[in-house]
């Protein structure tokens, strides 16, 4: 090879290896951080920043028992009020239809009481955790609307609902029909706090 042609070869790869170097210098500073590889538009993870864990929180399950609590006492009421009965007031006659309704309440009304403790737990758990005063306002809301709907409820299991029970029992039909239309009251109101408190659950941000 021609003295002059192999001059000419070794200073483009000398001027060629220093560009190389000159850009990797450029690209892995001593101020800046290595970066990983990247293959094909995909990088892997940087190995001085791990993927950092978020700590396990009990929040989700909470919210998920106080949304299931709310759900079956609600959707049980309004299925009990507007379903059953206007059915049963035209299908039955007034002893069948108290019979139903003793045994119906026997039923659901036990259910109820564990709603109530599931409401009450997550809620409470819920509220102590993030601070009764830090809490927003519709909290506050729901909280005084659901001591106004235990309440309520409580009323109904002791009060007419032992009524309803004791009369049909002793199938004296005018004292269970009267204990049935205090329950038939109660449970109307309590059917529409427990619409207005998901109203307030839903939509109370905007009072912020």
């Amino acid at each position: 090879m021609p003295t002059a042609l192999l001059w000419h070869v070794c200073l483009i790869r000398g001027f060629g290896r220093h560009w190389w170097l000159s850009g990797t210098r450029m690209r892995h500073s001593p101020n800046s951080p290595r970066s990983p590889p990247r293959f094909a538009g995909w990088s892997l993870p940087h190995p001085r920043h791990p993927k950092i864990k978020k700590p396990m929180t009990l929040d989700p399950v909470l919210r998920f028992l106080h949304i299931a609590g709310v759900t079956l006492w609600v959707g049980g009421m309004f299925f009990a009020y507007v379903c059953l009965r206007p059915a049963a007031a035209t299908l039955l006659e007034p002893p069948q239809r108290l019979r139903l309704w003793r045994a119906v309440f026997a039923r659901f009304l036990a259910w109820v009481w564990g709603a109530v403790a599931l409401i009450a737990i997550s809620g409470a758990s819920m509220l102590g955790a993030l601070g009764f005063a830090a809490a927003p306002v519709h909290w506050h809301i729901m909280f005084g609307l659901g001591l106004i709907m235990i309440g309520i409820f409580a009323y109904v299991f002791f009060g007419p609902y032992g009524a309803l029970r004791r009369s049909v029992d002793a199938q004296d039909w005018k004292a269970a029909g009267a204990a049935l239309g205090r329950i038939r009251q109660a449970v109307g109101l309590n059917l529409a706090l427990g619409a207005l408190t998901i109203a307030v659950a839903t939509l109370g941000r905007l009072l912020a």
